[in-house]
Parts: C-alpha cells; sequence; structure tokens
C-alpha cells in the first residue's frame, strides 16, 4: 500500500509540474520578426542632403470663412471639385435679408415720390412767379405777394433739395442690404481645387471660426515644402537637383524643381521651440515644385528628399 501511495504522489507531482511548464510555455510572449511594409529610402547621390518634406498645393491652404455668420442654406461643391474665380462655394439662408430688402425698396419708392411731388410744387412756383413778373412790369401786383411767392419758390427749392438726399439715402440704403445678399454666397477667390469641406447645410458659420469652412488651393503643380536642418542650410543652393520619395513607396523616385526659400528659419514642427525644452532644432524651409509624377502625391503627403550636396562635390 505505501508502495502505490508514493507512486501515485509521484505521478501527481510530474503531472503538475508538466501542467506548470506547459502554462509557463503557453504564456511565454511570442518574438515575431516582420520586415517593414517597404524598405527604407536610399539616397540618391553620394553626397547629399537630407531632409523631411510634405506635399501642399502652389498656392499653399487657402483657408476658407464667410463674411456674415447665418445658417448654411447650400453647400454648392463637392471635395476634389475644380473651381474657377468667382464661383459660388455656399450660400447662407438670406430669407431676413430678402425682408429687409423689400422694406428698402418700399422706402425708395416713397423717397423717389417725394421728389417728385417736389418737384411739381417747384414748377407750380416758378410758373407763379414767372407770371407775378409780368404783371409787376404793368404795376399791377404788390411787393408784398410778390416776395410770398419767391418764399415759397426758394422753399420749395429746398424741399426738392431735402427729399433728394432722402432718395439717396434710401438709394443707399438698399444697395448695402443687397450687398449684404451678394455676401452671403461665399465665391472662390482664385482658381483652384476643394481639399476639404468643414460646414454642412442646416449648419451655422461663424464669422470668426476657428476652424476654416473650406480648403482650397492650386494643386497644378503641387510643391514640396522641405525642413533642412539649420546645420545643414547654408551647403543648400538653389541649382542643386533634389528627389522626393514617399513615404511607403521608396521605390518612387519624384524629381524635384526648386521654387525658392522661406526666409525665416523656424523652430522644427515637432518641437514647441519653448526655452524649457532640451533641444530646439531648427529648420530652414524650401519649395520644390513636382514634376511629371505628381499624380502620384496628394495634399498633406509626407516624403522623404534628397538634395545633393553641391559644395562636397566642389572640394573634391
Amino acid at each position: 500500500m505505501k508502495y502505490l501511495l508514493r507512486q501515485k504522489l509521484l505521478i501527481g507531482a510530474v503531472a503538475g509540474l508538466a501542467f506548470a511548464a506547459l502554462g509557463i510555455a503557453a504564456m511565454k510572449p511570442k518574438i515575431r520578426h516582420d520586415l517593414p511594409p517597404s524598405p527604407p529610402p536610399q539616397r540618391d547621390f553620394e553626397h547629399v542632403i537630407a531632409g523631411s518634406g510634405i506635399t501642399e498645393p502652389s498656392s499653399e491652404n487657402i483657408a476658407i470663412g464667410t463674411p456674415l455668420g447665418g445658417v448654411v442654406d447650400r453647400v454648392l461643391v463637392q471635395v476634389g471639385q475644380g473651381v474657377k474665380r468667382g464661383d459660388p462655394l455656399f450660400a447662407l439662408d438670406t430669407r431676413h435679408l430678402m425682408a429687409e430688402l423689400a422694406v428698402r425698396r418700399t422706402a425708395e419708392t416713397a423717397a423717389a415720390a417725394k421728389v417728385d411731388t417736389s418737384t411739381e410744387l417747384l414748377a407750380d412756383l416758378e410758373d407763379q412767379l414767372a407770371r407775378i413778373q409780368k404783371l409787376d412790369a404793368r404795376n399791377v401786383v404788390s411787393t408784398d405777394e410778390k416776395k410770398r411767392i419767391e418764399f415759397a419758390r426758394n422753399a420749395a427749392q429746398l424741399r426738392l433739395r431735402e427729399s433728394g438726399a432722402a432718395l439717396l439715402s434710401a438709394r443707399a440704403e438698399t444697395f448695402a442690404v443687397q450687398t449684404e445678399i451678394d455676401r452671403s454666397t461665399v465665391t472662390a477667390p482664385v482658381d483652384s481645387t476643394v481639399l476639404q469641406i468643414k460646414i454642412r447645410k442646416g449648419e451655422f458659420a461663424a464669422e470668426a471660426a476657428t476652424v476654416p469652412l473650406l480648403i482650397l488651393g492650386q494643386t497644378d503643380p503641387l510643391h514640396v515644402r522641405v525642413d533642412v536642418d539649420e546645420n545643414d542650410a547654408a551647403r543648400v543652393t538653389t541649382s542643386a537637383q533634389a528627389y522626393a520619395r514617399p513615404r511607403g513607396m521608396s521605390h518612387v523616385k519624384i524629381p524635384l524643381k526648386f521654387v525658392r526659400f522661406e526666409p525665416l528659419i523656424i523652430p522644427k514642427k515637432s518641437l514647441t521651440g519653448d526655452s524649457t525644452e532640451r533641444v530646439d532644432t531648427r529648420v530652414l524651409q524650401c519649395l520644390y515644385e513636382t514634376g511629371s509624377d505628381a499624380t502620384r502625391l496628394f495634399v498633406g503627403q509626407q516624403v522623404d528628399v534628397f538634395i545633393e550636396d553641391v559644395s562636397q562635390l566642389a572640394e573634391n
């Protein structure tokens, strides 16, 4: 009996150790060595200046707002649509302005009627004065009566001027309301493409919105804004060749044409530039124009840019 009991205890201990070993093996993390989705980009020149770039419209992003606050009545464009200068983008609800315009036009009509009345009254007094002057030559009309007609004629002239000024004021008020109606339809400032729409029908469009209601940009051609470290800024020349390789497509090589330097060196976008930071990297921004392969790029896409270091070639 004791022998059998020892055998059972031994078998149970072995089974427990095996179960624990299997549990530990199951909980052990599995390390996978996955290859990157795309190989890292290769340099295009023997001596190179590398920088990170982002694509943008050649006009830069045009943030569209509204000159008036109001509820959006219609959105007249779609994302990706090309628009010409002056094409309507969206329109606000103008029912209250149309009602006010009707009131202003009625006031303008009343002012015009007063001008006509004053004109007729002045013509009547001018005619009376002309008749009195003819009779005065025969000493038929008294001086007092003649003066009264002259004063009435002068007062009629002043009333005509007053009613004319009131008519001009009424027309100006009508024009002001009509201008507000025209401004309620926001139009494209330049020939461009609609890149983003952040407003929908029925939403309220604020005058001082923090987020642009629409974003436009000229996408033909595209520009690449490259951040070059300030230590390498002096070695970048306008005549140096440059290529871009999109992230995830390192096999694609897009030729670039130099456009301009941004004259102000700024803190790198990944940093805030505060004095409390340990590192304060500053960069020179260079703008390049994409070549014929621009159809492979989208606005806002990141690319790796390689610029030929002409200074090293000159030294060699």
